[in-house]
């Protein structure tokens, strides 16, 4: 059996972003490593409102978005967005946050059925969760 050769431009296709969403600096660096040294792309915004702009501007793999995040629009209020405006998103969607015990948390949580990593997390096991939840990075 053989396969189909690979061809320049499939070598080249523009590959996808993956959004993060995530208001700590520190954080949002850790994140934003693990994923590029696993191959993705990454867009980064540190508000849920920068990151609803960006979905509705251009098209993402999936999104990470902390659960709290300044601005007006949470986790909670980014998985309501796409859900409704960018249905195939919806779920590939990975939450992370330091406070999984909060009942909003665990409420939204409960309501999306989207996974959440807790803070603080191995890359291994983050990249475990991205990966099933958003694919391998292509």
């Amino acid at each position: 059996m053989s396969l189909p050769a690979i061809t320049p431009a499939a070598q080249n296709a523009p590959r996808l972003p993956v959004l993060l969403i995530e208001d700590e600096s520190a954080v949002m660096a850790y994140v934003r490593t693990a994923l590029e040294r696993h191959g993705y792309t990454v867009v980064c915004t540190d508000s849920g409102a920068e990151g609803l702009r960006l979905l509705a501007s251009r098209d993402f793999l999936g999104v990470i978005s902390d659960m709290r995040t300044p601005g007006g629009v949470d986790g909670a209020g980014v998985h309501a967005w796409v859900s409704n405006h960018r249905p195939e998103l919806a779920e590939r969607i990975v939450f992370i946050t330091g406070d999984i015990a909060n009942e909003d948390t665990a409420a939204t949580l409960r309501q999306t059925g989207a996974p959440c990593v807790e803070k603080p997390f191995r890359v291994q096991q983050f990249i475990a969760v991205v990966e099933k939840t958003i694919g391998k990075a292509p």
